[in-house]
């Protein structure tokens, strides 16, 4: 698995609900400028789907993001199986500088580990910086 990991300065009922809104998932849920989230939908419960369409703004190219969660602990854990079967660990955890976000995925076989990583890296950066300037 590949792990990316962020504290965010914030509660963590307020990092929980940036975290799982889909009015809050449009805000942050890309890896550059250039890409945004013009839709996001999630079921948050065990068994609930989620779905997120990521797209460059230029309209060249978009994909879906999108699985079933299969651990739903608010305020603490989630872990979800995406469309293409592998699977993410999230973990939410109180410290003494804020919510530590601590982010595991299964790798996929396209694109080496190192980008995949910068990759998920630069999407919780941006929630980092959304979630403590809202």
């Amino acid at each position: 698995m590949i792990t990316v990991k962020a504290t965010i300065k914030a509660s963590i009922e307020k990092v929980w609900n940036f975290w799982n809104s889909p009015e809050h998932i449009t805000k942050w849920s890309f890896a550059s400028p250039d890409w945004h989230t013009p839709y996001a939908e999630a079921d948050l419960r065990e068994g609930g789907k989620f779905k997120s369409t990521m797209a460059a703004k230029d309209g060249s190219m978009s994909f879906d993001f999108e699985g079933e969660f299969t651990l739903v602990k608010p305020n603490e854990a989630l872990e979800y199986v995406m469309a293409d079967g592998r699977k993410v660990e999230i973990t939410f955890t109180e410290t003494g500088e804020g919510v530590e976000i601590i982010e595991s995925f299964d790798p996929e076989t396209q694109n080496p580990e190192e980008m995949q990583r910068a990759g998920w890296q630069a999407i919780l950066d941006n929630f980092k910086n959304y979630a403590e300037a809202n």
